[in-house]
């Protein structure tokens, strides 16, 4: 990982970004970091029996995995998730702790329950079109206990991150769409499909790659998860393997030429706006 880190850096110094990317790893060991407590397991048997309580699952114990991918980012430490320490159905599913779907989470993404304190999302129309996006996005199974995401420079020299996820405004965003599409010569190398934050990191960039497609998943467009981004951001979530590929052909790429360097510019221009003038970490 040593390498992998040290060209991060110079793509990094080439993007002008000041943000080093998290990556997504499964372990059976709790990290230092930030999760859920333990509180309801999502199953589909439970549900069907009605044993999940509903209300503990909205109220108290209730925790976004994007929220806590919030605070990993501002302490650098990782963020993460399990089936007994879960949070939030939606999360839970996108991280491969559970599978099938929940039918509580396709209505309350949908057309919710009117009249109840759950009325629902209405981000997708219908309970079958939830339906059909939870069948496509068929997130791996978790290999692990914990699904974590943690700070790339953090991964021992043994680790492997399986998705590589960039958090930045648009410019830097540009600069990542060019070298996905330079480094794979495909047109469709980039998908924004509908997903919650968190399916956007995990679950969509690893059924790319398990279906044999090199995309890489630009996200953020979550209402929900918003308030867990900066203003103008956005998330670039990229299968590990496809990342390697990347960093060796970043030199050759447009980001070494005329072009990019005028767009380079407008990446300090946005981060003296925001007041983000810091040594990058």
């Amino acid at each position: 990982m040593e390498s992998i880190i040290k060209q991060t850096d110079r793509l990094l110094d080439l993007l002008g970004h000041d943000e080093a990317p998290f990556g997504v790893c499964y372990s059976d060991t709790k990290p230092d970091g930030f999760g859920p407590r333990p509180g309801e397991i999502f199953t589909r048997e439970r549900e069907k029996a009605g044993e999940i309580n509903w209300d503990n699952a909205f109220g108290n114990n209730f925790s976004c995995l994007m929220g806590n991918v919030w605070l990993a980012r501002k302490k650098r430490k990782a963020a993460w998730i399990s089936h007994e320490e879960c949070g939030c159905m939606g999360g839970g599913f996108y991280s491969g702790m559970y599978a099938p779907y929940l039918e509580t989470n396709v209505r309350y993404v949908s057309t919710g329950f009117p009249g109840t304190p759950f009325e629902g999302e209405r981000y997708l129309p219908s309970l079958e079109s939830m339906r059909a996006f939870m069948e496509d996005i068929a997130p791996p199974a978790a290999p692990k206990k914990y699904c974590v995401i943690k700070p790339l420079e953090q991964f021992a020299e043994t680790e492997q991150p399986l998705v590589i996820a960039f958090f930045a405004r648009p410019e830097v965003i540009n600069g990542l769409c060019s070298l996905t599409f330079y480094a794979t010569g495909d047109h469709n190398a980039v998908a924004s499909p509908f997903s919650a934050g968190c399916g956007s990191i995990i679950a969509w960039p690893l059924t790319y790659w398990q279906r044999g497609e090199k995309r890489a998943v630009l996200g953020g467009f979550d209402l929900s998860a918003r308030k867990f981004m900066k203003t103008d951001e956005l998330s670039f979530a990229i299968p590990f393997p496809l990342y390697r590929e990347m960093l060796d052909v970043m030199e050759a790429s447009a980001l070494s030429r005329k072009t990019w360097s005028g767009v380079r510019k407008k990446v300090f221009r946005s981060r003296r706006a925001w007041g983000e003038e810091e040594k990058r970490v």
